[in-house]
């Protein structure tokens, strides 16, 4: 029997929530369905009034309804201790001490929210307490994206729940074999693509760090079925974690070969102390589907993200200029004006201030020993303020960001002279540095104030600040409290990013003109859950082309490019054609020395600007992304950015090893439309490689086209267009 694409309740053969009644199915049979595009989810009532999932994937596949009781291994959101032995998603012990919990079906409606939008909620109760569950799916029909959360809350006397296990879902996969692919997120590796075929058993990737989610994978992964990804074929699972802390995703595969995934936030020294009357809420786990390779469901997360989870989305990032590498801390007003007028030359259109700027006296910002904490501007180095530069740099037509890590504190400062009990430590233990820096304890009120004071107070008297780098450069090693109470020491990490998103949120409502950029030593969070208060992303510290090829193809799986920043640096000391093409394929920026630059290579970085500008950077923005051949394969990474209208293109290639891929075949092109190639941002006085020719899509694309580059560092970037 295949069940139409509608959530129902059939008891009485009538519509409720989002669909229709249909077919011979037994009386007062509950059956949930949800769909989003070509991803469905499907659950059913049982008889002992547990929520059993039937299917999880392929929208058009049949699903027929089972012929015998079902068993508590396809229980959707398994409670541990009242019959489940595999790995559960929900552990709590109640108030009078028994640690079992048992959740039945109470209800459930389905909501228009929008006409893209439905959310469907099922609420579960475990009956021999006032213990309750609502499971929460979104499904957004455009992008075939389904958001799945929990909130979790109890009416019973004597005490708190106390909640040991609490995942976003626990979906469960039917396939003969898994692949999995991490991203793996190791400092100057982050996104670093890992497969591995699951066996029997559990897998676990996680993170402990608090409050970020990267030091060693980011909260993201895929699953494909029969074999291993592929880009442009076969079923893949694509799933991310809103969630910018500690999490855990778990990948159970038990005795028949089915496949529970639990997500969320990791209870690993988070059990959490739950009040009568209160609500704990889970963070969101995104799912997408798959029918035509990994490259698909990329796309539908960027579609997504443009629509609904990346702020301002629409506008085009700026083409900035940091002074990090050029002046680290040592810097005064004059080497930052002059930098404005190289900023200006080459067509740059804001400059960064990166870290420095403050910290008086024997705490002056110096190195990064000192001053954290001490937002006041340095006499030192800026005696006319932060509005004076902001106003050069409107005199030059470019605007004026600046760099701050409210969150963090220096012991060589004037504050934590004056508090030191702001910091998270742990009791009876000698505090430990991280890059010479703690973390100030943001569940503390005094704290959460203290960090919109160092944002507002930098902001507000100075309106010609008109962007925001914020770091965190380092995690949690010593999860404790001075503030919290005993009983709630476990609830710190999930606290603190919960006012940290307050935090963000605040920042995002009063500053709404202000764009941002997350940085947490390098990669350090990057996820959807603090992504919504932002406009882009430092992927990593390591600028080297080289490694930015990788880390950039491993962070688009799941990010636009739009999102993604991407600088012209000397580290490594590549060809500067080859470190500009690869920063052209992201959020286009530059940082280094360009007083000290020669006049060819500004000459070289301004005609960049220009190409990016003029020719790339809407494709870059809004166009859609199609991985053409990876570097994990060949010694070619190759990737472009197709116009929704299928009308343009850009492609880039770059050469990580020696060695020749003869053939380009390109993808998401109108087979009958004429294309025109041409090769761009060639250095004055080189020829093209690749000859300018026509070419219809459907030879692009079938054909494909000669590549000549063979030798390491090599790189290239074609436009495509259509034949007027």
């Amino acid at each position: 029997m295949k069940i139409n694409r509608f959530a129902i309740y059939i008891a009485t053969i009538m519509t409720l929530g989002c669909g229709k009644a249909y077919g011979a199915i037994p009386e007062k049979t509950p059956i949930i369905e949800m769909v989003a595009d070509n991803l469905k989810l499907t659950l059913m009532v049982g008889e002992d009034k547990r929520v059993y999932q039937l299917s999880f994937g392929d929208a058009d596949a049949s699903i027929s309804l089972p012929e015998k009781t079902l068993t508590r291994e396809q229980e959707f959101l398994p409670a541990y201790g009242n019959g489940v032995i595999t790995e559960s998603a929900i552990q709590a012990t109640h108030t009078d001490g028994n640690t079992s919990t048992d959740l039945k079906y109470l209800s459930h409606r389905c909501d228009t929210v929008s006409p893209d939008i439905t959310q469907t909620v099922i609420s579960l109760r475990d009956f021999a307490y006032n213990f309750f569950v609502d499971v929460y799916v979104k499904c957004y029909k455009k992008s075939g994206m389904m958001e799945i959360w929990n909130t979790i809350r109890h009416d019973e006397r004597g005490g708190k729940v106390v909640l040991y296990k609490y995942a976003s879902a626990s979906p469960i996969l039917k396939s003969n074999e898994y692949w999995l692919t991490q991203f793996n997120g190791k400092y100057k590796r982050e996104a670093t693509l890992e497969e591995e075929r699951l066996g029997e058993g559990i897998k676990i990737l996680d993170s402990k760090l608090g409050v970020r989610a990267s030091q060693y994978r980011i909260p993201s992964f895929m699953l494909a079925y029969g074999h291993s990804a592929k880009e442009r074929e076969g079923e893949v699972f694509a799933a991310s974690l809103r969630w910018s802390g500690s999490f855990q995703l778990a990948f159970d595969m038990d005795w028949n070969k089915s496949l529970r995934v639990l997500t969320g936030i990791n209870p690993v020294g988070a059990h959490y102390n739950l009040e009568r009357g209160a609500t704990f809420t889970t963070p969101a786990v995104l799912w997408t589907y798959s029918k035509h390779g990994k490259g698909e469901a990329s796309r539908r997360f960027h579609r997504w993200a443009a629509d609904y989870a990346v702020r301002d989305a629409e506008k085009l990032r700026p083409i900035l200029l940091n002074n990090w590498e050029a002046t680290h801390c040592d810097f005064n007003e004059e080497r930052l004006v002059g930098l404005f007028d190289g900023a200006k030359e080459i067509g740059a259109e804001l400059f960064l201030l990166d870290d420095g700027w403050f910290g008086n006296g024997e705490f002056s910002r110096d190195d990064d020993k000192h001053g954290l904490g001490d937002w006041e501007i340095s006499t030192k180095k800026l005696p006319r303020g932060l509005s004076y530069l902001a106003k050069e740099a409107s005199k030059r037509k470019i605007g004026f960001g600046i760099w701050l890590e409210p969150e963090m504190v220096n012991p060589k400062s004037d504050l934590y002279t004056r508090h030191p009990e702001w910091i998270m430590t742990q009791q009876k233990r000698e505090p430990i540095l991280g890059r010479h820096q703690e973390i100030l304890d943001l569940t503390r009120p005094e704290v959460q104030h203290f960090e919109w004071q160092v944002i507002d107070n930098t902001l507000r008297p100075n309106p010609g600040v008109s962007y925001v780098k914020w770091d965190c450069n380092r995690y949690v090693t010593q999860p404790g409290s001075q503030y919290l109470p005993a009983h709630e020491q476990s609830h710190l990490l999930v606290d603190y990013n919960n006012a940290l998103y307050r935090l963000m949120n605040r920042f995002a409502s009063n500053y709404p003109n202000v764009m941002a950029m997350l940085c947490a030593g390098g990669g350090g969070r990057v996820d959807y859950g603090a992504l919504q208060y932002f406009h882009s992303f430092w992927p990593s510290d390591n600028t080297d082309p080289l490694g930015r090829i990788k880390i950039q193809w491993g962070f688009g799986h799941f990010f636009p490019a739009s999102t993604i920043a991407a600088h012209v640096t000397r580290m490594g000391k590549r060809h500067l054609k080859m470190a500009i093409d690869v920063a052209l394929s992201g959020t286009f920026g530059i940082d280094l020395a360009l007083d000290k630059a020669t006049p060819e290579e500004r000459k070289q970085l301004a005609d960049g600007v220009k190409l990016y500008k003029n020719g790339i950077r809407d494709l870059v923005m809004f166009g859609e992304l199609y991985r053409l051949v990876s570097p994990y394969e060949t010694p070619l990474a190759a990737m472009s950015y197709v116009s929704t209208d299928k009308k343009k293109s850009v492609v880039y290639l770059y050469q990580t090893e020696d060695g020749n891929v003869p053939m380009i075949r390109m993808d998401g092109l109108e087979p009958e439309m004429h294309y025109a190639l041409k090769e761009v941002n060639l250095p004055e006085g080189v020829a093209p490689r690749f000859a300018s020719s026509t070419y219809t899509g459907k030879q692009l694309m079938e054909t494909g086209i000669v590549n000549p580059l063979c030798s390491q560092f090599d790189s290239a970037v074609l436009l495509i267009d259509k034949v007027k």
